[in-house]
């Protein structure tokens, strides 16, 4: 008997939890479970050429947003190659409307619903005859009968986290990929986008076993561990005891990344978080809107103002690269409201800002006032927002030019000397990101793979045609964002050769590649620590000499160590 876990995941460097857990917690009969990974770039045809390869009795597929339609392409395939296959499904794709789903696919046998460690095991048992249960006792289940009939067990109580297993015994599994770390499952809030806020059942692992396990992390110098925690710090003590032991323990090389709520940190949260090295965490904050009436509609609490605070202390440290999220889409938010949402966040000076659109799940509240709302949304998956009551698919698409654009200029990190004064020619930085995707739509030049150098070309060509006056000034912060990133080859069209004397480049760039000295007729310094559009006279002799240092980097931006030389050139 072979059973076989099949995850499609979004990106290689991805790895699927929930098959990596269900075979552990199943480990009396792991000698019969098989897993296989797959990514949503692998055609269909060779998934299903290699599932159908290794010849499984039992297959269940882990369904999310993201692979749902490709597992709902595979069944049909796979039920005509192997008639006897038994297919079961599981995941919040497949959870919330299983008969749904089941009568679609009349070839699918059943799905697991909900927390799926127990029910997996038991069913594993099934299959093997050795576990004393048959299908109508084992509970978490929607499954078809021998009459054809739809059948609906008991739930499924959830597992204490402690009795749930560590399954990365085996770290070759995960070479050059995420791992996934939950120490806590359940939400206490009640998001009405969001599944979690079905689970009113949050529980914690056992500071004693977190430890363990993180430890197990640091000796083996896993690059990153991804907690999968929904609010991580909602619970104080706990969020304190992890992050004490994570700076306590740290071994100079792990990053961790968490999931928190920014107007929950405290003062003593916010003392720690500043006192640990530079890139040893990371934090993604949620802070979705801005908007009051909105906030209330999805029942989410915010104090937007501590939050605005806890942002800026943790900017202010410099340690730790934050992760702000908006969400698009939402009731209660026209065009005009969400700019202003953008506008706030987009001040706090993250080094992320995601600009993400409403996704209507299955089982969700959001989904439950979808006609109280207008929602109008994709029918397969991901389900993304196209129209609402207060925002229309026109406005959706202006919002899409938003979000590359932001993508492209901003989150990437490639361009942020020029785009800190590319700011200054509108007051809300949303009408600027928005008039650079119309730029790039008017000119044919979305959908198109740009190299770095063509961006800058294309960022000049908008900034000469908005702020003429300025065109020098953005020649030059252009290339200083160029050589901040790395010692650029070839030089763009627009800069001129400006020879350096030899002396100077033998006594402060003696790195060769790995340095690179450049000059500046603009006072650079001044544009680093206070942009203006004002105090930047070009200088007609001389000019500033910056040396970048591209051994040292900071360790969150990756740009690399810049120094400004003290010797005017003549």
């Amino acid at each position: 008997m072979k059973i076989l876990l099949a995850a499609i995941n979004a990106k290689y460097i991805h790895s699927n939890l929930a098959v990596y857990s269900l075979k552990s917690h199943a480990k009396e009969y792991k000698e019969h479970i098989s897993l296989a990974e797959y990514t949503i770039n692998h055609r269909t045809d060779y998934i299903l050429q290699e599932i159908y390869k290794q010849k499984p009795d039992v297959l269940c597929f882990s369904c999310y947003i993201w692979n749902f339609s490709c597992v709902q392409e595979l069944i049909p395939d796979l039920h005509r190659l192997l008639p006897d296959l038994a297919i079961w499904a599981g995941g919040p794709e497949v959870s919330y409307e299983p008969e749904e789903f089941l009568t679609e696919y009349p070839m699918v046998a059943g799905v697991l619903c909900g927390e799926g460690e127990e029910t997996f095991r038991e069913l594993c048992g099934y299959y093997l005859g050795t576990g004393g249960n048959t299908l109508e006792q084992t509970a978490g289940l929607v499954f078809r009968n021998q009459d054809n009939l739809l059948i609906r067990t008991l739930p499924r109580k959830v597992l204490p986290m402690d009795e749930l297993p560590f399954c990365y015994e085996q770290l070759e599994d995960f070479e050059n990929r995420i791992i996934y770390y939950e120490t806590s499952r359940g939400c206490p809030f009640s998001c009405s986008y969001c599944l979690s806020s079905i689970e009113k059942e949050l529980r914690f692992r056992s500071f004693s076993l977190v430890k363990e396990e993180l430890q197990f992390f640091l000796d083996h110098q896993v690059p990153q561990v991804k907690f999968v925690d929904r609010t991580f710090n909602c619970n104080h003590s706990h969020a304190l005891e992890i992050w004490q032991y994570l700076k306590d323990h740290d071994n100079g090389k792990t990053n961790f990344h968490f999931e928190i709520a920014g107007d929950l940190l405290t003062e003593e949260e916010l003392a720690l978080i500043a006192s640990m090295r530079p890139g040893l965490i990371q934090l993604e904050i949620g802070v979705q809107s801005t908007h009051p009436s909105t906030l209330r509609e999805i029942c989410r609490t915010t104090d937007m103002e501590r939050l605005e605070k806890a942002v800026g202390k943790i900017r202010q440290a410099g340690n730790v690269h934050q992760h702000l999220d908006l969400i698009a889409g939402l009731p209660e938010e026209d065009f005009h409201t969400f700019g202003e949402s953008f506008r706030q966040v987009y001040q706090w000076k993250p080094q992320q800002l995601q600009l993400g659109f409403l996704k209507v799940l299955k089982g969700s509240r959001m989904q439950e006032n979808r006609e109280k709302y207008g929602l109008l949304y994709r029918k397969r998956p991901p389900y993304e927002v196209l129209a609402t009551n207060w925002i229309s698919y026109e406005e959706i698409l202006d919002l899409k030019l938003v979000e590359e654009m932001l993508e492209v200029y901003y989150n990437s990190g490639q361009f942020e000397q020029t785009m800190k004064v590319l700011e200054l020619t509108e007051e809300n930085p949303f009408e600027l990101y928005l008039k650079l995707g119309k730029f790039y739509e008017s000119r044919g030049l979305l959908a198109v793979s740009h190299s770095r150098l063509r961006r800058c070309e294309i960022l000049l060509e908008f900034a000469e045609e908005r702020d003429g006056e300025h065109t020098e000034l953005y020649q030059e912060t252009l290339i200083f964002d160029l050589y901040l990133r790395e010692n650029c080859k070839t030089r763009p069209g627009w800069a001129k050769d400006r020879p350096v004397c030899r002396e100077l480049v033998r006594k402060y760039g003696k790195k060769g590649k790995m340095s690179h000295l450049e000059l500046f007729f603009h006072d650079m310094e001044e544009i680093l620590e206070n942009a203006t559009l004002t105090a930047y006279p070009r200088r007609t002799t001389g000019g500033q000499l910056w040396l970048f240092f591209y051994e040292e980097r900071d360790i969150l931006s990756r740009q690399a160590k810049v120094i400004k030389i003290q010797e005017e050139m003549p």
